[in-house]
This record gives C-alpha cells, structure tokens and sequence, in this order.
C-alpha cells in the first residue's frame, strides 16, 4: 500500500507563511505563482495547493490525508475531520459589521435584511440567533464594498479591522476567532503507519511554534548573586546551570517566553546577571 501522505496547503495570503512554517519543520515547498502541485523535500508528502474554503471537505472525502485551513472554513463547511493542531497563524475574527452608526437589528427596518457574506452556513446560523428575516448575498472577495448600497449588513473576517473602517463599517457582533489549523482525514489517522508521519508531522510543526514563541538566555552570574537571579527566571523546568572555569561563578541557560524577555531583563541585570546573550530558538520538544 502506498505510504506518500496527500497534503493540501492553502493558496493566497496564506501560502507563504504556511510554506516557512513547514520549512522550519523540515519540509521545504518550492512553488511558482502558478504552480498547484509543488514539489517537496520529503517524500512522504504530495502537496497540493488549493483555496482555503475547499480544503476541509476535500480532507474529509478522502481525496487528501492533510491539511492547513483555517478554523472558520472547518466551521464553515461543516467538515466531519480531526483537527490536530491550532498553528495561531493568521488569526482573524469572523465579524457582523454594518455601516458606521447603524445597528440593523435595531433601527426598526421591517423587511427582509440582506446580508453580503462568502459564509452561506455561518451567516444563516447568526441569523437564527437574532431571529431575523434575511436574504443572503454570496460574495466572491471585497464583501466590505456592499454596504450600504447593496447589504445592510456584511459577515466577514478581518484581523485589524482596518479595511472595515476604510469603508465606512463598524463591528456590531463577532462570531468566531479563527486561525490557521492542522486537520486530518479520520480513515487516514486510523493506519498506524500514516498516523506515524501524521505524528511526527505535528510533532515537528509544535516544536518550530513553541521555538518561536520562547528566545534562549545565556547569563554568567557570581556565586553570592545566583540564587537571587535563578528566583527570576520563568524556566520551561529549571535553568541549566555549570560552574565557570576557575571557581569564577556559574553559567546560566534557560528558554523564556519571548514576549517576558523586556521584564526578565532588566530584572536579571539588576539582581547581578552579566554577560547576557539573547539567541533565537529553532525547535523545543519538551
């Protein structure tokens, strides 16, 4: 039985964060803009790359093992898969929003209202919520340009809210918080052989996002300041800590949380530290 995984990337404004992600993990994609069926360092893997929205039912069905896509085209389609793991890239929120100073549930508008959305099933689930009659406008793109003109109201996603307030909209509800996820196919994870790669897979994938979120601290520190310096230190478990040569002190290692490095450091300084070197970390596997 062939063993080569089928993986499904998204292409757009996912692509090449995705791409680095993998890269980092060990598995290097090489595409050209029009290319759907790139080529990758290890062998186990044939990707291709297809729209985000596609992706969930197509790993469902069987036609790929894997997938990248994001959690609110899962929601979206209602794809019966496994999701493996929340990679945090690209989070955006999926957002009611109505031109600036209008609530269209509010401002007593007895028709039908029509909402612009690419979230045909997301957007009638909401609706249920706030119990109104509405006519639904699939868009393909640029669904902030509807209102007023042509949609009441718009259902969308956005990470700043910029482009919304460009043209004119306010947020009056959000709906989900969505990023970019790992999924697989349930018939795939159920042969112990793919479940292996699958494995390993998420296993590299975890390790690069935890190396991204923690920086490495080297630090020599005298023998009378080390207790009051290690007291400071938020280790994954404990520092590392050796004697320098000489009897001159210790040398200290430890992996924090990057966005803790602008408090620990100037503590750490304080409390005796020398010498501090800030290096990046590649992968951690605890």
């Amino acid at each position: 039985m062939d063993s080569t995984l089928k993986l499904t990337l998204p292409k757009g404004r996912q692509q090449q964060e995705v791409f680095n992600l993998l890269a980092d993990a060990g598995l290097r994609i090489r595409a050209t803009e029009q290319e759907y069926r790139p080529a990758c360092s290890d062998a186990r893997f044939e990707v291709k790359l297809l729209k985000a929205a596609n992706i969930p039912r197509l790993v469902e069905y069987g036609a790929h093992d894997v997938g990248i896509t994001g959690r609110d085209w899962i929601e979206e389609t209602g794809a019966d898969v496994v999701e493996l793991l929340d990679t945090g890239l690209l989070p955006v929120r999926l957002v009611v929003a109505a031109p600036r100073g209008l609530d269209p549930f509010a401002d007593g508008i007895t028709r039908p209202l029509i909402v612009a959305s690419e979230y045909e099933n997301l957007t009638a689930r909401y609706m249920r919520t706030r119990q109104a009659d509405f006519h639904y406008v699939r868009t393909y793109g640029a669904t902030e340009v509807f209102p007023p003109e042509d949609a009441d109201l718009i259902v969308d996603n956005t990470a700043t809210g910029a482009t919304l307030r460009a043209n004119g909209l306010e947020i009056v509800d959000e709906i989900l918080a969505s990023s970019s996820r790992l999924i697989a196919n349930r018939a795939t994870l159920a042969d112990p052989r793919r479940r292996e790669t699958i494995d390993e897979l998420v296993l590299l994938v975890s390790s690069v996002l935890e190396g991204r979120r923690r920086v490495l601290l080297d630090m020599n520190v005298s023998a009378e300041r080390l207790e009051a310096v290690v007291k400071l230190l938020p280790a994954m478990k404990s520092p590392t800590i050796q004697p320098l040569h000489g009897q001159g002190g210790f040398a200290v290692r430890v992996a924090v949380l990057r966005d803790e490095v602008h408090r620990i450091l100037p503590a750490i300084r304080r409390a005796g530290a020398t010498d501090i070197l800030q290096s990046t970390i590649q992968k951690v596997i605890a």
